[in-house]
């Protein structure tokens, strides 16, 4: 029992340290669209292949922890409160598409990417007093769409390979 607990918590430590270095990977790609909120989402990776292999609540803290640490580390308060609005609808839709096996894993992915952007502007207009940041959300939904899909196909790919943590982590 012990050794189980402390195989969790060190995978948590690695799933932890590598969305955060995703995170940081995604702040050296250049992406020049101009719309704040338009990125890659590599660290979805690794809360994606956490919901498929460790079930929806282990995503859910190690989504919540890099958010806070990256938050710490690279970011500010207010990218903080915009990553926890984008970080916790994408995960709530993720889980109820998994959940109600609505979609493929590259469908829940996508919903994920999309629901991101879309709490992200919730986030930013209850801030900002202002709905006018809801004109970027075409090419918002756009970026979703496109980056959902290719995290959603990789992350498929690295799922193939790993095994399932749910058992071995008990």
């Amino acid at each position: 029992m012990k050794k189980a607990k402390q195989r969790k918590t060190a995978l948590y430590g690695v799933l932890v340290a590598l969305a955060m270095i995703f995170s940081y990977i995604e702040t050296l790609i250049p992406i020049p669209i101009g719309i704040p909120g338009v990125k890659p989402g590599l660290a979805n990776l690794v809360v994606f292949a956490a919901l498929y292999r460790m079930g929806p609540l282990d995503a859910f803290v190690i989504s919540m922890v890099r958010i806070v640490l990256v938050g710490i580390t690279f970011g500010s308060l207010s990218a903080m409160l915009y990553s926890f609005a984008g970080g916790i609808f994408s995960f709530l839709i993720m889980w109820l598409c998994w959940k109600k096996d609505w979609f493929t894993r590259v469908g829940v992915s996508v919903a994920g990417g999309v629901s991101h952007n879309i709490g992200q502007l919730a986030a930013a207009a209850l801030v900002l007093e202002s709905g006018a940041v809801f004109s970027y959300l075409p090419v918002l939904l756009l970026s979703g769409t496109v980056t959902g899909a290719l995290i959603g196909l990789v992350g498929g790919l690295i799922l193939e390979r790993l095994p399932d943590g749910r058992q071995d982590a008990s």
